[in-house]
């Protein structure tokens, strides 16, 4: 039984190195440098080249080196019967709520206003703060934190996903509710797992249902939005502005007009960041698991695709 590390275009050495010292008995081999197919039984993947795991004949374990799975989800060749595993590290909800509410916070303060009044040598005291509304699309793990901090400072949440939640302790609305969720919010936050269902989700259909001068935070997948509507919905006043983290391509290319745009904040995909050493002791624990027979930790479902 062997590990398979694909992830191209990624440095992977301090996976090895945590690997070996969880398991120094592991074989681990590296791709391209992948000798011996036969005898990889569990594989960790990150943007790995579709088609790929067809060529595992005896591939048990799926494994994410991140929290999200869409980059293995939509493989068309992904065999469907076996189990995928994907990280979780308070960690990375620590990094993604901080990240969030600071961005919430710099919209509600007006922070880029006061930047670009700074360069100007301009001194305006007047509507210092912006009465705001938060919802977050997806209330996950990532989502129900943000809703929890958010409300912490005092701030009105409301939370929308996919299915009905009885018991959700946030304001909540599901499904067919999303023009209602828009009517009652002024700050939106996308955090939805990547599917079919919701890539191209923030579209100008979408956009044209928000409250006027509305704010849109994504730090999800950058195919959640359709990048021109996005535009086409600053330039036409169905937003106010937009904090981008994800994008279609990255890094963002030089000739991408989100660079210049004045209404537009770009971080480079930073917003939280997997940390080797909390995610390799979680595969090495399914890797242990699947050698002896027990259940797997943090598996994902894989009809709803995370």
């Amino acid at each position: 039984m062997s590990l398979a590390i694909i992830a191209p275009n990624k440095d992977v050495q301090e996976w090895v190195d945590l690997f070996t010292e969880i398991d120094p008995s592991i074989t681990i081999q590296v791709y391209p440098e992948i000798d011996d197919r036969q005898s990889v039984e569990v594989v960790v993947l990150w943007q790995h080249p579709h088609g790929i795991l067809d060529k595992f004949p005896n591939l048990r374990l799926i494994c994410s080196m991140g929290s999200g799975v869409d980059h293995i989800v939509s493989d068309p060749s992904l065999p469907r019967h076996l189990p995928i595993t994907r990280i979780v590290d308070p960690r990375l909800t620590f990094s993604m709520t901080n990240y969030v509410v600071m961005g919430i916070l710099n919209f509600h303060r007006q922070i880029f206003r006061y930047i670009k009044d700074q360069q100007r040598k301009v001194w305006d005291m007047s509507n210092p703060e912006i009465d705001i509304t938060v919802g977050v699309l997806g209330v996950g793990e990532l989502g129900g934190d943000v809703l929890d901090k958010v409300a912490g400072l005092g701030i009105k949440t409301v939370g929308y996903g996919n299915n009905p939640k009885t018991d959700f302790r946030h304001p909540y609305y599901y499904g067919h509710q999303l023009e209602e969720f828009l009517k009652s919010v002024n700050v939106i936050v996308c955090l939805l797992p990547l599917t079919q269902k919701t890539e191209g989700f923030l579209n100008i259909g979408f956009f044209k249902k928000c409250q006027k001068g509305s704010y849109l935070i994504n730090v999800a997948r950058g195919k959640h939005l359709v990048e021109e509507d996005l535009i086409t919905a600053l330039d036409e006043g169905y937003l106010e502005g937009a904090m981008l983290d994800v994008f279609h391509t990255e890094p963002l290319p030089e000739s991408h007009p989100f660079w210049d745009h004045d209404r537009i904040m770009i971080t480079p995909h930073i917003a939280s960041i997997t940390n080797p050493s909390a995610a390799a002791p979680q595969i090495m624990t399914n890797y242990k698991n699947l050698k002896e027979s027990k259940p797997l930790i943090n598996p994902i479902n894989q009809q709803q695709g995370y």
